[in-house]
């Protein structure tokens, strides 16, 4: 019992940490000024450190002391989380990109005027800045992050080959199903927090505790906002630190409450779950002393080949790997997904996220394994139930495509400073509005004016006055709002951009129900699907199923999906943000449409194919 519940707490952490890393994305893209496809690299980091050691633990771990080995892994979780929040110590003070120096002149009530048509303001803005990137340390501190991932993904590796495999030896053969579901239940509490903790992370500032706040020109809605992604490494850190001290303390080996035990092997727990009839396992052999000669390559060969050689195996490994593409970039993306298209903070995407995705998921999860246990399903009747869950729930998301918003209305950008909607390639940032003012065209700083367009900057809105400071900041005289053909009201503008409109609040709430129902019955067929690749092998190539199942799901999804994601979402930039040294930051302006046709498209393109091989693969399970 001691072993079970630290080995929950160290489920817990790992879950924790990983959900802190997919919570900070955005965090991490703007603070570094990456692209979507870099922060995908990153992200996928963790599996390949998974796949460095994952053969050589399973196979040799077990002859070690294994309390000792997972306690080393979580250390190395610990060491892995603190590396990737090491770059925030380094770095100085985030300095987001703005038009002018508001930032540093938080105790005058009046600024520099926006609009001036004198070069040598700019000039000498254009020194500071220089300056400034002589001081900058290295922008390629991220590569910490991706070493601090990828340490993490090896030290996640030993918890659960080994911390089953332990359960199994010594646990009373009928607990092990009852503590495995114990541990997966306190391994769904992981996300749930993880998304929370990232979600109240996001709503502190970077440099909180450094920086006088009153001076931060923007907030949490601005797409230049960085919270404090580091603080959720750190709090991941400190969980698996402690995860690891009760391993230190426990023994090699317990005694066994039964002498049946004495012979069960590790696979046992497999051949529980998965055969439909139980079979006594046959003694250990001896140990041979040569089990790396030519007979041992031989023996692993001929099992490669028997299972992918298995038809109903290989289809069920095809359809899942185009289910694991696009439901692994679906969800590393999701919280970017609904702050560029909804409008919402990452603060508050990372809270729903939370709260009410993982949530319906877990009883999901839950829910099907009672079903499938209480109509005694075989293999058959489990195919049926986990192909029909499985394609309800992605007729269902497809209903994403309808509930979209339409893009942020951006002067020079989106629309043309009359109001009126532009073609994509035909924007033009100056006007004639603005033409009087020397505006640096690569800075994103927008204003949102009084009659509802948003501005690059205070500049391009042609603003010749300001008044406040801060966040408070209130331009004055912007000659480009008297442009609008349809307005005749004031001549202002408030920094940030303008608020979306009430249609798209309307439809985020459809987007939430839509997420939720189809995530609850994807979940669903999700334990019988599990269950199907255990019964369509052989009883002694279950280790090998599963084992070749989870290196090829992290080889050529888990790795690249996050990758090829980004790439995608990175054409559908519409503004590119710019560093201090001038070189291209992270994006600040994403076409809307663009983004969510890619986003939504990409993923449901991904998975619909898998019905077909799904339906290849019933028809193999029947004969």
């Amino acid at each position: 019992q001691m072993f079970l519940a630290a080995l929950s707490f160290s489920y817990l952490s790992k879950m924790l940490a990983g959900t802190i890393m997919k919570s900070s994305i955005t965090q991490i893209e703007r603070r570094f000024g990456l692209t979507s496809s870099t922060v995908g690299f990153i992200d996928g980091s963790f599996e390949m450190g998974n796949l460095l050691v994952i053969a050589f633990v399973s196979y040799f771990g077990a002859k070690f002391h294994r309390p000792k080995v997972i306690a080393a892994g979580c250390f190395t979780m610990a060491l892995g989380c603190f590396l990737s929040a090491m770059p925030h110590f380094f770095m100085g003070y985030y300095k987001y990109e703005t038009a002018s120096q508001r930032a540093s002149s938080a105790n005058l009530t009046s600024s520099i005027n926006p609009c001036s048509p004198h070069q040598d303001v700019h000039e000498s803005l254009l020194e500071v800045s220089r300056s400034d990137c002589d001081k900058e340390p290295s922008s390629n501190m991220w590569i910490y992050i991706l070493l601090g991932n990828m340490l993490r993904g090896i030290g996640e590796t030993p918890i659960a080959p080994l911390g089953i495999s332990y359960l199994d030896d010594f646990a009373k053969e009928e607990d092990v199903p009852v503590y495995v579901a114990c541990l997966h239940t306190v391994a769904m509490l992981g996300p749930m927090f993880g998304f929370l903790l990232g979600s109240l992370c996001a709503r502190l500032y970077v440099d909180i505790g450094f920086v006088d706040l009153g001076s931060i020109t923007i907030t949490p809605q601005d797409s230049r906002w960085v919270g404090a992604w580091w603080l959720g490494f750190i709090i991941g850190g400190v969980a698996s630190l402690l995860s690891a001290i009760p391993f230190c303390f426990l023994p090699k080996s317990l005694k066994k409450p039964e002498e049946a035990n004495n012979d069960k092997t590790s696979y046992n727990l497999l051949e529980n779950m998965g055969a439909t009839g139980k079979k006594p396992t046959p003694a250990k052999p001896k140990p041979r002393k040569c089990q790396f000669t030519y007979p041992f390559l031989s023996d692993f060969y001929t099992s490669l080949k028997k299972v992918l050689g298995n038809r109903m195996y290989f289809t069920f490994l095809c359809s899942s790997l185009l289910q694991f593409n696009s439901f692994i970039g679906f969800l590393t993306y999701k919280p970017k997904y609904m702050e560029q298209q909804y409008g919402q903070t990452t603060s508050k995407s990372n809270f729903l996220i939370g709260l009410t995705s993982l949530p319906p998921v877990g009883i999901g999860i839950f829910l099907g394994g009672v079903i499938m246990r209480k109509y005694k399903m075989g293999i058959i009747a489990a195919t049926k139930f986990a192909i029909t869950m499985s394609f309800l729930a992605y007729v269902i998301t497809l209903l994403h495509f309808f509930v979209g918003c339409e893009n942020n209305v951006v002067a020079g950008r989106t629309v043309a400073y009359e109001g009126k909607t532009i073609p994509y390639h035909e924007n033009a940032i100056f006007s004639d509005c603005n033409s009087d003012c020397k505006c640096a065209s690569n800075v994103w700083d927008p204003v949102c004016g009084d009659n509802g367009l948003t501005y690059v900057s205070a500049c391009l809105a042609g603003c010749t006055t300001s008044v406040g400071h801060g966040k408070n900041t209130v331009f004055h005289n912007c000659s480009c709002l008297e442009a609008s053909s349809s307005w005749t009201g004031n001549s202002s503008a408030i920094l940030g951009q303008c608020p979306k409109s009430e249609d798209c609040s309307r439809n985020f709430i459809y987007y939430t129900v839509i997420q939720v129902i189809s995530g609850f019955f994807y979940a669903l067929g999700g334990t019988p699907a599990y269950m199907i690749m255990f019964r369509c092998v052989q009883p002694e190539l279950k280790s090998l199923a599963v084992g070749l199942y989870t290196l090829i799901m992290r080889v050529l999804a888990g790795i690249p999906a996050p990758v090829y994601f980004g790439a995608l979402i990175d054409k559908t930039c519409l503004k590119w943000g710019s560093t201090s040294c001038g070189q291209r930051g992270a994006c600040r302006l994403y076409d809307s449409n663009a983004y969510r046709y890619v986003y939504l498209g990409l993923s449901a393109v991904l998975r619909g194919p898998s019905y077909l091989i799904s339906i290849l693969f019933y028809i193999l399970i029947k004969k």
